[in-house]
């Protein structure tokens, strides 16, 4: 009579798979429903996390970890300060400035560019591009998202509970950050202890492999791009540029993506050149700038600070970013390299493991025996 059970050790390994799923769909059910409540802490881990390294490093030196804690969070606070009371009113007054000059830019394009391409290549070209359209739609997308800013900074002004909401989730996000960097090891050490003892050496050593080069290249990677910044802006500024910040941080913020910041900041910088100035001697100059940044930032920023953490190529890159944008849109752009970064330790993982799989082996043999000079049809024997 033929058994009708199962054994049990595959009846248990059910048993455990569907345990598993359980736990999955009632922890994405609560992850769900308490999404608001959960955001502060989701960004306090994230901080934490990206500056638990600085925080042991200095622990390393003698300071206990809350000391050293403590000196972290100062740290972060006046980078914040700095930003808020010089970075941002800078940025402000540099974008007010562009829209002044915009019918400057309108001019000289009608009466520079369309004449040269127009000489160069026969087509008469004044009759279907219109700088002016185009400038009064840009002032009115500018007006329009102050007006929307405004707008929604006096919705929340005159909603109480809203002010109370922004204002204790400000709060709460330093606060809850601090005992996050200064407990991060203990936070560790307990999601470790939860993970089934079977599979643990193999989860801890894909975290670890991510947490190594997730978190060693966005550190790089934000250094990198704010060095960029700063250059181009320092350098364009002593070029004499009027919109050298606004150029040189928009250059370097869009750095991560291989070649697109440096090009972007060319040809923008020279516009802006040629509009200001008008001469060959600032487009000489500009491109110095940035010939002089491209420099630094190969051969003493990315090495320095980045290294080859990622490992991926320039065309992966780029397309992880535009994949990222197309599925979530801005937030999936920024998301898209430190999802690329994980994906790129898994799949080194499933790689490996397939190389070990008996799959790969008998491929891999049938490709030896070819090499070795066999038949594959049998007419000849080895020697």
């Amino acid at each position: 009579m033929a058994e009708r059970h199962g054994s049990p050790a595959l009846n248990a390994s059910h048993l455990v798979k569907l345990q598993w799923g359980l736990m999955l769909v009632a922890l994405g059910v609560l992850v769900y429903l308490l999404g608001p409540v959960l955001v502060p802490f989701a960004v306090a881990a994230l901080l934490a996390w990206l500056f638990d390294p600085l925080v042991t490093r200095i622990q390393r030196r003698g300071p206990s970890r809350l000391l050293s804690t403590v000196i972290v969070s100062l740290l972060i606070t006046l980078v914040l300060v700095l930003v808020v009371l010089i970075a941002i009113p800078l940025l402000e007054r540099q974008v007010a400035y562009l829209v002044e000059q915009l019918p400057r830019y309108g001019e000289w394009f009608r009466g520079s560019v369309l004449p040269w391409v127009e000489e160069r290549t026969g087509l008469e070209l004044a009759t279907y591009f219109n700088p002016d359209t185009v400038i009064e739609l840009l002032r009115e997308h500018w007006r329009e998202a102050g007006g929307v800013a405004s707008g929604a900074l006096g919705h929340i002004t005159r909603s109480g509970m809203a002010i109370v909401g922004w204002l204790f989730t400000l709060f709460l996000i330093p606060v809850v950050g601090f005992y996050f960097l200064r407990d991060w090891p203990l936070f560790i050490e307990a999601i470790r202890g939860l993970i089934p003892r079977p599979l643990e050496p193999t989860v801890s050593l894909l975290a670890r492999q991510s947490d190594e080069m997730l978190g060693g290249f966005l550190r790089g990677q934000m250094l990198v791009m704010l060095g960029q910044g700063l250059l181009y802006s320092v350098g364009l500024w002593i070029v004499g540029i009027d919109l050298a910040f606004l150029i040189g941080m928009g250059a370097g913020l869009i750095s991560f993506i291989p070649y697109l910041g440096a090009t972007v900041g060319i040809v923008v910088a020279i516009i802006a050149a040629l509009v200001q100035h008008g001469d060959l001697l600032h487009v000489v100059l500009v491109l110095v700038v940035f010939a002089v940044g491209q420099t630094v930032e190969s051969v003493v920023l990315t090495p320095w600070l980045v290294g080859d953490r990622l490992g991926m190529h320039p065309i992966a890159v780029i397309f992880a970013v535009l994949a990222g944008g197309q599925l979530f849109g801005f937030i999936g752009v920024l998301l898209a390299l430190p999802a690329a970064a994980v994906a790129m330790v898994l799949l080194r993982y499933f790689h490996a493991r397939y190389r070990e799989s008996d799959l790969y082996q008998e491929e891999g043999g049938a490709r030896r025996v070819l090499v070795a000079g066999d038949d594959p049809d049998g007419d000849r024997a080895p020697p």
